[in-house]
């Protein structure tokens, strides 16, 4: 992820899958990115990494933990000012928030939305 996102850009995606070893290994092969386990504590995400620049790419998570309400979907990352205020919007305008808003330490705050229209996304502030 970038260290400081601009307000309104989209800043990171994940996919998320019920089992993300088996999809890792999909995209492995068919991107050529590197898997790094990233502990969920039972369990392993990844961050893919890209082969030419070892930056990381993506992650692939599982739908355990946090992400246990999500179907599979590549999911992005908005950036915005404050991630409280946005899911209230959200909800005043019609959304529906799937996560609520959650701190992850050392990364930062963030919730699931969906839009009227049914789309999915994230909202994400860095700490």
């Amino acid at each position: 992820m970038n260290p400081k996102p601009e307000i309104g850009s989209i800043t990171w995606c994940d996919l998320t899958v019920p089992d993300a070893t088996v999809i890792k290994n999909f995209y492995e092969k068919v991107i050529g990115w590197k898997a790094d386990p990233v502990s969920m504590g039972d369990y392993d995400d990844f961050s893919m990494i890209a082969p030419e620049s070892s930056k990381i790419a993506a992650g692939i998570c599982n739908a355990k933990g946090i992400n246990a309400k999500l179907p599979p979907q590549w999911l992005i990352y908005i950036t915005v000012e404050n991630v409280d205020t946005s899911a209230q919007t959200c909800l005043e305008l019609g959304g529906r928030v799937l996560i609520e808003p959650k701190t992850i330490s050392n990364y930062g705050r963030f919730c699931v939305i969906q839009d009227p229209a049914g789309a999915v996304c994230a909202l994400f502030k860095p700490e």
